[in-house]
């Protein structure tokens, strides 16, 4: 053999390895990529974001904040929208009441509450005929949650308190109850039937704030316009303290040019009481309140409950931002 033939095959051998090393860590990192684009990666990767965004805690508010969300408008997500709301606080260890006033019970069933025929409900308690601590029940969801759950007897309280005095402001003196401001709610949520009756009125009069949930679909907006002449008829006559302070947009579908298109002209028309946070279009949303949940239980890893959840955070710290720079 020549000394060149043997050189060179000294250095193939004595170098052999590397071109192999070489395509091993090419074929990982080609293996790894495929792996973190895969179903399993993506959800290990939301879990952990899911526990980062409740491993940090929200901002008391300084005092309890009552929410009417409320739009007559039906299936723009106004019952998900309290429920997963109030999951989202309440697991970051604020205490949170909500007040089912739609006789379709649905928010009680999202929150585990039991509300079938004969127990004591928002009904009974409107109407004055118990306590607001023999109606309060804990959420199956959170420690921290309670729910007033509604029955299906609520169907018959509009005609009932027609002739009552006062009857607008029914709701209003049951959260000045020594009872309910013994407990130190945090946050409270109302949700309201879709229509402008009685029971709306009722949790316009004794809330502070009205959170508006808006649907990114066609007719985005219809009905809007009458929903904020009966909160500023509120304010004038009824509640001066009353204001629209949280606009959520939902159902958003970003592979279509609609809800872009419906999102810039909400937040074109209401300006930053819009959160940035939206509520994407989701199976998942969907099917939890099918099993008595709310999505962040039934998914915590889905898109539907991060973006709960950041929603829920965005309102947390949007207060504590402004007390801050009020005192500040």
């Amino acid at each position: 053999m020549s000394d060149d033939l043997r050189t060179s095959v000294s250095r193939e051998t004595s170098h052999g390895t590397t071109p192999a090393s070489d395509a091993d860590a090419e074929m990982a990192e080609l293996i790894g990529g495929i792996l973190a684009d895969s179903p399993i990666a993506a959800a290990a990767q939301r879990a952990t974001s899911f526990h980062h965004r409740t491993s940090a805690p929200l901002p008391k508010p300084p005092q309890p904040r009552v929410f009417t969300v409320a739009n007559q408008k039906g299936g723009v997500g106004k019952t998900t929208t309290t429920v997963n709301l109030a999951v989202a606080l309440a697991i970051h260890g604020l205490n949170v009441l909500v007040i089912d006033l739609d006789p379709q019970g649905n928010a009680s069933t999202a929150l585990g509450a039991e509300h079938g025929s004969g127990t004591p409900s928002s009904y009974e308690m409107l109407l004055g005929d118990i306590e607001p601590s023999e109606a309060i029940q804990r959420s199956t969801a959170s420690e921290n949650l309670h729910v007033i759950p509604a029955t299906i007897d609520l169907a018959g309280a509009e005609i009932e308190l027609v002739t009552l005095e006062g009857r607008e402001h029914k709701l209003k003196h049951v959260l000045a109850s020594p009872e309910i401001q013994r407990r130190g709610f945090d946050y409270i949520f109302i949700d309201c039937p879709p229509s402008l009756g009685l029971l709306t009125l009722n949790a316009m009069v004794a809330a502070t704030e009205v959170l508006i949930p808006i649907q990114c679909e066609y007719y985005a907006l219809e009905g809007v316009g009458q929903l904020l002449n009966n909160i500023e008829l509120v304010r004038a006559h009824l509640n001066p303290r009353l204001s629209i302070s949280t606009i959520l947009l939902t159902m958003y579908d970003a592979r279509t040019k609609l809800a872009e298109q419906v999102a810039s002209e909400v937040r074109g028309h209401f300006g930053d009481v819009v959160l940035r946070t939206v509520i994407p279009r989701s199976v998942k949303v969907s099917e939890a309140p099918g099993y008595g949940m709310s999505v962040i239980e039934y998914d915590a890893g889905s898109r539907g409950a991060m973006s709960y959840l950041d929603a829920g955070r965005e309102i947390a710290n949007r207060v504590h931002d402004t007390v801050r720079s009020s005192r500040g």
